[in-house]
């Protein structure tokens, strides 16, 4: 895109106004079929070439599209929930392919990776279609354990934490940015409920006003409640540096709670560091709140906020967990469902008592923002319908294949009241919540991703 960085984003911000909207996000076989009509209507432009197989035997496909000096790495699926980047992907795809005066100026040869974890996402459809709503969604999300995610089945060693099970999603990832020596690399992820927020794998001067733009251009707001992580360093406003798993162990070592991964290793950008590589995450909400952004005070003492929170996910994983111990005897472990669960749980219990040592280490007088306040209390409401959601899976699973004892269908009752309630609560309590179009989604992920090549082009 030749003219200056200002001309450049304005150009890239006309494309994105010309994204057509979406009415759901597209399931494996839909997007792979996408991408394939792309390589055979345009067989000079893109080549397809299967870079592993997921766990459950389904092929890993990527796409090589464009040439010129520079490589850009772009992969969805990194967390099977997060479908936001299959349209995204798909788009840069679209038109990459279809405006050649547009990919030639770019100068860029594109690897895109549709979907990395496809039997995760497989888990996940039951929501794709809509509504989507906070309900409907936690009822059919699933997530996998730590050690089974993608985006955190990198080779670790730091200190007494070890991880090496690198699953076949990741060792294929690996393979591929090792190949590649992307010069960029996006990982296409998203949130649920907030505003959006990045983080870049290193300061790129500019980049947070332009990453502000981008944001502004499309009518959301960002998120300035509780970063993610307490690790997290902030380069400007929702602007943050990569979370890495040493950072998170050193955090916990100083607040004195015994360090836990979570049984994960360490992230794709960690791994592409060796290459230079650039990397970013774009984080999108499917809902955003008036609260999200405002940062005026909310008359609460934030250690205050941070202890409440503490206490209700204690209580909450705690009913989780006695209703789980009771299914245990029953459930099959070979079901990633059930996998996740056991590996969520204790994970969870004990973030509620890093959150505590926090709030001890937190001036006592500090007042929260709007935002925090808000940011702080939702994760609560997120996780237990989140994992909550996950075990009624499981345990209905069982149920309805017809084998369930009578203990086990006594479990079910139990845990479907304690859900239906966190439901109905759910429901009932966020009236301003508001859906965001998922065409403003794909936006800011595309323009941030052709944001970063420029950045990178320029010397960054």
């Amino acid at each position: 895109m030749s003219g200056g960085t200002s001309d450049r984003l304005a150009t890239i911000l006309q494309r994105v106004d010309r994204i057509p909207d979406y009415d759901h996000f597209p399931g494996v076989d839909e997007l792979i079929a996408a991408f394939d009509r792309l390589a055979d209507d345009h067989p000079d432009r893109v080549s397809r070439r299967r870079i592993g197989t997921s766990r459950l035997g389904e092929p890993l496909w990527m796409y090589a599209i464009g040439r010129g000096h520079s490589n850009a790495l772009v992969y969805a699926g990194v967390h099977p929930n997060e479908p936001i980047g299959f349209c995204t992907a798909l788009q840069l795809a679209t038109e990459l392919c279809t405006d050649q005066e547009f990919a030639d100026d770019l100068d860029c040869r594109w690897w895109i990776i549709p979907n990395i974890d496809p039997d995760g996402t497989r888990l996940n459809e039951g929501w794709f279609t809509g509504p989507v709503d906070r309900v409907t969604y936690a009822r059919h999300f699933y997530r996998p354990a730590p050690a089974e995610q993608v985006e955190w089945a990198f080779p670790l060693s730091y200190k007494d934490a070890y991880f090496d099970a690198v699953i076949p999603e990741a060792f294929a990832l690996m393979r591929v940015i090792d190949d590649v020596r992307p010069d960029i690399a996006v990982s296409l992820h998203n949130g649920e409920l907030g505003g959006v927020y990045y983080y870049l794998s290193r300061p790129v001067p500019g980049m947070v006003e332009t990453l502000h733009r981008i944001t502004e251009h499309a009518g959301l707001p960002l998120d300035n409640g509780e970063p993610e992580s307490p690790v997290a360093e902030q380069y400007g406003p929702a602007v943050f540096g990569m979370i890495d798993i040493e950072r998170v162990y050193d955090h916990l070592e100083q607040l004195g709670v015994p360090p836990d991964t979570g049984g994960a290793g360490a992230s794709s950008a960690s791994y592409a560091d060796r290459h230079g590589t650039l990397s970013l995450v774009a984080e999108l909400p499917y809902w955003t709140h008036p609260a999200i952004d405002d940062r005026g005070p909310s008359g609460r003492r934030y250690a205050e906020l941070l202890r409440e929170a503490a206490d209700e996910l204690d209580s909450d994983m705690a009913a989780l967990g006695e209703l789980y111990r009771r299914a245990e005897p029953w459930l099959s472990h070979t079901s990633q469902l059930v996998r996740a669960t056991a590996a969520f749980l204790p994970s969870l219990t004990e973030a509620a008592g890093s959150e505590r040592a926090r709030a001890a280490e937190t001036d006592r007088d500090r007042i929260a923002t709007v935002a925090e306040e808000f940011s702080v209390l939702d994760r609560n409401r997120c996780f237990r319908l989140r994992y909550g959601g996950m075990l009624v899976r499981a345990v209905a699973s069982e149920v309805g294949r017809g084998a369930a004892p009578a203990d086990l269908h006594r479990v079910h009752r139990d845990l479907v009241e304690l859900y239906s309630g966190w439901q109905r609560e759910a429901a009932a309590g966020e009236p301003d919540l508001r859906q965001v179009p998922i065409n403003r989604l794909v936006g800011v992920q595309y323009a941030a991703t052709l944001a970063l090549l420029q950045a990178r082009q320029a010397g960054s």
